[in-house]
């Protein structure tokens, strides 16, 4: 169980660090605006979409492990993971700019495809303040951890509040809310999967 979290840590600090590194390096994509999603669009898609779901996998073994400690959690937690993996495995539609050479809008017809990362997408942004308020409320966890997963589950309502609103109306900032949301709960999640790892 400890080691299987831990991996969830080590997952959740990757995904992070990868999408930013792939977000920065990346020609003609812009962070600020784009979201990650759109990271595993073009040559170089492959790299976010392993990142989807390896650290997917990872963090739904995590899951199961910290399952052992408090199940309503660890199901949170696995969920998340496997919306990862099937965001992973279906790809948004090129939009908004991204890649090169795609119209600067919102496609008026969405594949299948799409919906199905909608659908995972929006299952991974329910999780992310949901994880955190159930800690919150768990006796398993010291009055620490739960204080620190209390403050970000209500970070993490605004910040996925304020992404959900910036999509919709392709705000400039949208990268910046989404990363915002995904750091705060990614963060959270390696340290409390350290915590039940210890």
């Amino acid at each position: 169980m400890g080691l299987a979290a831990l991996i969830a840590a080590l997952a959740a600090i990757t995904f992070v660090v990868v999408f930013m590194w792939d977000g920065w390096t990346r020609p003609e994509y812009n962070p600020v605006r784009h979201p990650v999603s759109a990271l595993a669009l073009g040559d170089r898609g492959w790299v976010q979409t392993s990142n989807f779901v390896i650290c997917g996998v990872a963090i739904t073994v995590g899951g199961v492990a910290v399952g052992g400690v408090t199940w309503p959690l660890g199901a949170a937690i696995a969920v998340f993971g496997l919306a990862l993996v099937v965001s992973g495995l279906f790809p948004m539609d090129a939009m908004r700019g991204y890649p090169p050479g795609t119209p600067d809008r919102t496609p008026a017809t969405l594949s299948h495809r799409h919906r199905w990362h909608d659908r995972a997408g929006a299952v991974a942004f329910m999780c992310i303040p949901v994880m955190p308020a159930i800690a919150a409320f768990s006796t398993a966890f010291g009055w620490e951890v739960r204080g620190y997963s209390a403050v970000t589950a209500v970070a993490a309502m605004v910040l996925v509040s304020h992404f959900g609103s910036a999509w919709d109306k392709d705000d400039d900032c949208t990268g910046v809310w989404q990363r915002a949301a995904l750091i705060t709960a990614l963060v959270w999640l390696a340290v409390l999967s350290t915590v039940v790892a210890l």
